[in-house]
């Protein structure tokens, strides 16, 4: 294909089909050749049909097509402000449906503030923008404690699940077909800064260094749209957490499988780190008899219980003795088993399963060694002071 006919091709392309050989260029460069199959990607990208009018105009050999460079079609045309009163379906090039939906958390039954709360509660209470870097180990509630921050407030929240995939795309927002019109659909970050709320980034050491696409996010200075040419303003009361298993350093021991080294700039950027261990006994049976409470079990014997057998077992994870951890959800996880079993070993059996056999053997005989009224074969068992471990005998 000639250049002189592929600048030709673009003095008459629609907007539509400008976009797609924008995203094209950033994707494999302008002025590159391409496949069907790469032509296709683009297509999919933007969530459009294939491009055929590409495929007929723009042909240089069998199964190549030759792309324009950017001085061929130049930039795309800047968004011009739109008229108070003018039509949306005439000019609204953004497409979304999220001003009619509550996005303040639901209360959490039985919930019982401790550890970080009330800290956590004053940031989002002062309506500063002040990110926050919440570390700890799995199942003792990062997540849940911030989402209960802002149902206390009637603060709305949006969570972000990260994952090694979570791209610039996903996280600001991109082009979508929407009643057959491609739109540019703000992402979770836009519509958290656009709303003045609070972002949650859950499991934030799974992402990748595509996370960076947040630094002028995470500086609260805004964020520019290149898609749409567009410049983003938070409003106030704007913030921005994290939560992670880790520091953002990596998982050493290996337990935390996927977990990244997070870039240096990007945890600069978070104001302060919050550590978060698991609860302490007095506060954990509180969390335990509620668990019961709302599920229909109660049992104070075996709430308590539950929490001492838990407690040894991080004991020794931290002296290095065991490998695996009881953490809170799986406390909440045999409690609701009981509730549907009515058989206290048969749920604590259920709910250890997943470790490894000796694990899960160990696990369950400390549990009869700390109540009395069971037994791994499920007959009485007799309770002497011996069963119990001392802080100077090994738990197993």
């Amino acid at each position: 294909m000639m250049r002189n006919e592929t600048k030709g091709l673009n003095m008459y392309l629609s907007p539509r089909k400008k976009l797609w050989v924008e995203t094209a260029s950033e994707m494999f460069g302008g002025g590159s050749v391409i496949s069907k199959a790469e032509s296709i990607e683009v297509s999919k990208k933007l969530g459009i049909p294939k491009p055929t009018w590409f495929w007929k105009a723009c042909k240089s050999g069998y199964n190549q097509f030759e792309l324009p460079n950017g001085s061929e079609y130049g930039a795309p045309a800047p968004i011009s402000e739109v008229p108070a009163d003018a039509s949306p379906s005439a000019v609204n090039l953004v497409a979304t449906n999220m001003e009619k939906q509550n996005l303040v958390p639901a209360p959490f039954e039985g919930f019982v503030p401790w550890g970080n709360f009330a800290l956590i509660e004053k940031v989002v209470k002062s309506g500063l923008f002040y990110p926050i870097f919440v570390t700890g180990l799995s199942g003792n509630g990062k997540t849940l404690m911030i989402e209960q921050v802002c149902a206390k407030l009637k603060k709305e929240l949006i969570r972000v699940n990260i994952t090694i995939e979570t791209d610039e795309d996903d996280l600001l927002g991109g082009f979508r077909l929407v009643n057959g019109e491609t739109k540019f659909v703000p992402g979770p970050v836009i519509e958290a800064m656009e709303r003045g709320c609070t972002l949650l980034l859950d499991e934030c050491d799974l992402g990748s260094n595509k996370l960076l696409a947040l630094q002028p996010v995470l500086e609260g200075k805004g964020v520019y749209l290149k898609k749409i040419n567009k410049w983003i303003t938070p409003k106030d009361g704007f913030n921005v957490m994290a939560t992670a298993n880790t520091k953002g350093k990596g998982s050493e021991d290996g337990r935390f499988i996927g977990t990244n080294i997070l870039n240096e700039a990007f945890l600069e950027r978070f104001a302060v780190t919050m550590e978060q261990p698991y609860a302490t006994v007095v506060t954990e049976t509180k969390i335990i008899k509620g668990a019961m409470k709302k599920y229909g079990a109660e049992d104070e014997g075996f709430a308590t219980n539950l929490v001492t057998w838990a407690d040894v077992i991080r004991k020794t994870f931290y002296d290095g003795g065991v490998d695996e951890v009881i953490s809170t959800r799986r406390l909440d996880h045999i409690v609701k088993a009981f509730a549907i079993f009515g058989d206290k070993m048969q749920a604590i059996e259920l709910c250890v399963a997943r470790f490894d056999d000796d694990t899960k053997a160990s696990f369950m005989d400390l549990y009869t060694k700390i109540d009395a009224g069971v037994s791994l074969d499920g007959g009485e068992e007799a309770y002497s002071e011996d069963a119990v471990p001392t802080d100077d005998e090994p738990a197993f």
